[in-house]
């Protein structure tokens, strides 16, 4: 019944004014405003639906991954707008912030509101 149905996914914020600063000016991403005060991120084709929760908490786990070509010039860059990576014990992480210890290469960061953000390259 819903093979077909363009799903998409979402999670909160604590504070959707910065969150649109942050993924519209810092990421780049588009954001469109999507109603009751909701954000909607437009992502290589996709959509993931941002919304405002006055008791958010954040997500112990990444909520949305980004696949790029190549992930050195990717961190840079969002080092160079002021993100900052974060550093896990789990993880082989080299000077970057850049797991590199199996698997895709990834590189955690979070948003505003603390939810846990990466770039990966697949």
């Amino acid at each position: 019944m819903l093979k077909d149905s363009p799903a998409f996914s979402g999670f909160s914020v604590d504070d959707i004014k910065a969150a649109r600063i942050f993924y519209q000016d810092t990421l780049g991403v588009p954001v469109e405003e999507a109603g009751m005060g909701n954000l909607l991120l437009r992502t290589g084709g996709g959509r993931v639906l941002v919304y405002p929760k006055p008791d958010h908490e954040p997500a112990s786990f990444t909520v949305l991954n980004f696949p790029v070509d190549d992930i050195e010039k990717a961190v840079d860059e969002l080092n160079r707008r002021g993100v900052t990576f974060q550093r896990y014990e789990f993880a082989d992480q080299d000077e970057r912030g850049i797991h590199r210890g199996g698997g895709p290469l990834i590189a955690w960061f979070t948003d505003p509101a603390g939810n846990v953000l990466s770039v990966i390259q697949e």
